[in-house]
């Protein structure tokens, strides 16, 4: 009888914002967590960005943004390029084709969640 209730509620919604809703847990949670968002849209912006350029953007810590980005460096978004610049270090970042394909797909799936709902809400 749940089951039931919880089909014809689902029904009522309509089908186009049940897939969505469904649509939204496959989102690529690589991306899809705030931080990790924040690096990929900065550096869709520019060419490149120093850690410290990064974590003043983003307003995080040395560790929080350190974890965050190896994380989309295993994926193969980013690349990270470290240098020197005079004694000190420099640590780079560069958003790669497949992090842009990445983040494109991302911002479509978004896109289309969001057409979906508003359509919905218009009814």
């Amino acid at each position: 009888m749940a089951k039931q209730n919880t089909a014809r509620k689902s029904e009522a919604r309509g089908p186009e914002l049940v897939r969505a809703a469904a649509g939204a847990q496959s989102l690529d949670n690589i991306i899809h967590e705030r931080l990790r968002l924040g690096i990929i849209s900065a550096l869709a912006v520019n060419e490149s960005l120093s850690f410290r350029e990064l974590k003043t953007i983003l307003d995080t810590t040395d560790g929080n943004l350190s974890v965050h980005a190896r994380r989309l460096e295993d994926a193969g978004y980013v690349t990270c390029g470290k240098s020197f610049e005079g004694r000190l270090p420099k640590t780079e970042y560069r958003l790669t084709r497949k992090g842009r394909a990445a983040l494109d797909a991302y911002l479509n799936h978004m896109e289309s969640l969001i057409r979906a709902t508003r359509r919905h809400d218009n009814r």
